[in-house]
């Protein structure tokens, strides 16, 4: 019954604010503006605590007692070998938004840098420190706090993939399986399905873009829908194969298409400007991630902070119910250690790679005609493209990472409904084909209304808004965590072979 009533009241919750956004859309948008700036205007200091206390968390459990733990029983092996684990939980935790991005941000903050001039090499070093603090540790220490809690309930204390399982040690099941529970898992599916449905609208933009910038393709609304529906296809196809086939083998395609991406930018663009980038921009992230994670200019009264730090923060908390949930889901065998270690560590150092190949490409384009960086920045979808005209074979670059924002495409939205399906269908690890196709068709139709009526953007910013409650679910999901830990019997174990 449980299942039912959370699947059919999240359905309802849905509907009621989409169907707010595209009747009354000014309406809409001016209520979801003014929240999400009364948030970051108000709460901008708590966003910034709160995701570095993530990453002090998931550093203290990487080098804590607890690591060699198993998420499932003590003799449990993965699933999936690390090349596919990795693929899969890289490609649902970043996908499109590292196409999107890649050029763009860097060269955002290399035209419009805080407190020094734009376009020059201080802007240069300010725009890939940026970058990586954006993209680096505190996104995914971020999704950890749900993913290894969820996935240590489901596997190791046989509990539902829901969200609510991880509060089982605070509150207890019976609770757990009360309104306390459904209303933190209908907030979760709220947050997936507005957090994917705006990034499958902005990839499709961006798609439709690229076709056009490269090829002369029209943009119009009519070829945007055509894009959309053949990606949608694509996804029901791959969500019809199964985890182990369709997400698996998109996400493995994903990775080798970014690893092409990398190396024919570091052999085209300029190699060892981008190495010294990427060496002195890891030095400089290091040595300023303290300060930098705290930083908020109380007193210069700027506004950089909640467009750009602050506003990913609470992005990337909008996207932890989502991605979590799929982590935890193909986790299961892992210590926590190799588990922390694999979604903490690993993606970061990919991130920065990324950022620093296509971000220094960007860059030193901009450092020897400024207006192309100007240029470039004037549209986020056409960015990469704008600067790939600057550079011998950068139409191949162009072409691939169009390929690339369809696989992303692909296996995000088909992460997105076994995610929603599991959610939807009592933590089912293996939700119904019937359930997924739902969330899907939902997810498509929701992302191609508001793309075609300008509401992508209001949308994004109602998931942000509404996620903010979730971020005191996480801040409580460590609690719950830590309590799980300290009672397990591995830990037992082993406190008596020590006595």
């Amino acid at each position: 019954m449980r299942k039912n009533q959370v699947f059919i009241i999240s359905l309802v919750v849905v509907a009621i604010i989409v169907g707010w956004g595209l009747i009354f859309p000014n309406s809409f948008g001016g209520a979801t503006t003014d929240a999400f700036d009364f948030f970051v205007g108000n709460f901008g200091w708590f966003y910034l605590i709160t995701m570095s206390l993530f990453v002090i968390f998931c550093l203290y459990l990487l080098f804590s007692k607890y690591g060699k733990i198993r998420l499932g029983p003590d003799d449990s092996k993965p699933e999936y070998s690390n090349i596919s684990w990795f693929a899969m939980l890289f490609s649902a935790g970043m996908g499109v938004g590292l196409v999107f991005w890649g050029v763009a941000e860097p060269l955002n903050h290399f035209v419009n840098p805080l407190g020094m001039d734009g376009g020059t090499v201080e802007a240069a070093n300010f725009a890939i420190k940026k970058s990586f603090l954006h993209w680096g540790l505190h996104p995914w220490a971020n999704y950890t706090i749900i993913a290894l809690p969820l996935a240590y309930m489901q596997f190791r204390k046989n509990k539902p993939g829901l969200i609510s399982s991880i509060f089982i040690p605070l509150i207890g099941e019976e609770r757990v399986k009360g309104p306390i529970g459904k209303i933190i898992d209908i907030l979760a599916i709220f947050a997936t399905v507005a957090g994917v449905a705006t990034s499958l609208g902005m990839a499709t933009m961006q798609t439709t873009s690229g076709l056009h910038f490269l090829y002369g393709l029209p943009e119009t609304n009519l070829i945007r829908i055509v894009v959309i529906t053949v990606i949608t296809v694509l996804f029901m196809i791959s969500a019809i194969t199964g985890l182990d086939k369709g997400i698996k083998f998109l996400s493995n395609v994903n990775v080798t298409l970014c690893g092409v991406l990398i190396a024919l930018g570091l052999i085209i663009g300029p190699t060892v400007l981008i190495i010294n980038g990427l060496t002195s921009g890891i030095g400089d992230y290091l040595s300023s991630v303290v300060k930098d994670s705290f930083q908020i200019d109380p007193f210069g009264g700027s506004t950089w902070y909640g467009g750009w730090t602050i506003f990913y923060w609470a992005w990337w908390i909008a996207w932890a119910p989502f991605v979590g949930t799929f982590i935890a889901r193909i986790s299961k065998g892992r210590t926590i250690r190799e588990f922390i270690g694999g979604v903490l560590v690993a993606p970061t150092l990919g991130s920065f790679v990324w950022f620093a190949v296509f971000g220094g490409i960007g860059i030193n384009e901009g450092l020897q005609n400024f207006g192309i960086a100007q240029e470039a920045i004037q549209t986020t979808e056409t960015a990469l493209f704008v600067i790939m005209e600057q550079i011998p074979m950068g139409s191949i670059i162009s072409t691939i990472a169009v390929v690339l924002l369809c696989t992303f495409f692909v296996t995000s939205a088909d992460s997105a409904t076994f995610v929603l399906g599991m959610m939807s269908e009592n933590g089912n690890l293996n939700p119904g084909t019937v359930r997924k196709l739902t969330w899907g068709v939902i997810q498509s139709v929701l992302a191609a209304t508001l793309m075609l009526t300008g509401g992508l953007t209001a949308l994004q910013t109602g998931s942000i808004v509404a996620a903010f409650p979730f971020a005191f679910v996480m801040i409580f999901a460590m609690w719950a965590i830590l309590k799980a830990l300290k009672s397990d019997e591995a830990v037992k174990s082993k406190a008596l072979e020590n006595n």
